[in-house]
């Protein structure tokens, strides 16, 4: 029995057409934000943000002014706002379809002047029905949806200070709408390998060397929620080195370990967040350690 109020159970079965609808709304605006806002490194430019009522966008420059689209998961609205003042809105409901968000934040922001150029299609989910005619993705269970914001909640305090422990360049706290991951990145300051015939997208997140950490719902490879870590490049014999808490494992990954702490692991700890708190650390000290990395500069005291 889980008694844990501040993470509660979410299997992914339970909300499974709630979830596939909800990453395709966030990535209609997370791509609205890509069209616009400025590029900044490792795709920070693109990237949604938890907020203390839901999922934002942050300020989004348009000519003379900027504006926002945030979630909120407490109202269930989806809000629009600028710097002049106005407001828009529309309810997030059971039924409203891929297709009518589209419609709905289309008119709203060519109300209000915002222009943009998206390719209006999902990215890497089950099906690739442009936006505007996906109508079979229309689940809305708003209770699972408060629920998996309260979760991202909690994760993005504990990423937030985990954070804040290291002097490394440090990616912010953010949602990548790709794959629906809450992430923070450490970079060591050395650039990477070249990656040779790979993606642009590929190589600017990875042109240099990182350990990122994160936390995400569960995909068709891990039909669960977990906690996340990867070292790039990989160094050999990192998936002998030990983790925290017990419960932690390294997996293989495209050829790769990833360490991997399932959130059902920490639901009934006593101190959850200390556990979230000692993966992230000792996967940290694991990728750095056999990476070279100069571990005891970079450590804030």
């Amino acid at each position: 029995m889980n008694n844990n109020t501040l993470f509660p159970a979410l299997p992914l079965e339970e909300w499974a057409a709630t979830k596939e609808t909800l990453h395709r709304y966030l990535q209609i605006v997370g791509k609205i934000r890509l069209s616009l806002m400025p590029k900044d490194n490792h795709w920070w430019h693109i990237t949604l943000y938890v907020t203390s009522n839901g999922i934002s966008t942050d300020a989004i420059p348009n000519g003379d002014f900027t504006f926002e689209v945030a979630f909120d998961f407490i109202e269930h609205k989806l809000i629009v706002s600028t710097s002049k003042g106005d407001r828009r809105s529309f309810e997030l409901k059971d039924g409203l379809s891929v297709a009518d968000f589209y419609k709905n934040i289309t008119i709203i922001l060519d109300d209000l002047s915002i222009e943009f150029d998206i390719l209006a299609k999902p990215y890497d989910l089950s099906d690739n029905i442009p936006f505007d005619q996906c109508t079979m993705h229309n689940s809305y269970d708003k209770e699972a949806v408060y629920k998996a914001w309260q979760i991202l909640v909690q994760v993005d305090m504990v990423l937030k200070e985990f954070s804040g422990r290291s002097y490394s360049k440090t990616c912010p706290v953010h949602i990548y709408w790709h794959h629906f991951d809450l992430v923070v990145t450490r970079f060591s300051g050395k650039k990477a390998p070249d990656m040779g015939d790979v993606s642009q997208v590929e190589k600017e997140a990875y042109s240099h060397e990182v350990i990122s950490f994160g936390f995400w719902f569960g995909d068709n490879t891990i039909k669960e929620p977990a906690f996340y870590s990867y070292t790039y490049p990989s160094p050999a014999g990192l998936d002998k080195e030990p983790l925290q808490p017990k419960a932690a494992r390294w997996q293989d990954s495209n050829g790769s370990p990833i360490a991997l702490l399932l959130y059902n692991d920490i639901l009934n700890s006593k101190s959850p967040k200390q556990d979230i708190m000692d993966f992230l650390e000792s996967s940290y000290q694991a990728g750095a350690r056999l990476s070279g990395w100069d571990i005891e500069n970079l450590t804030v005291e």
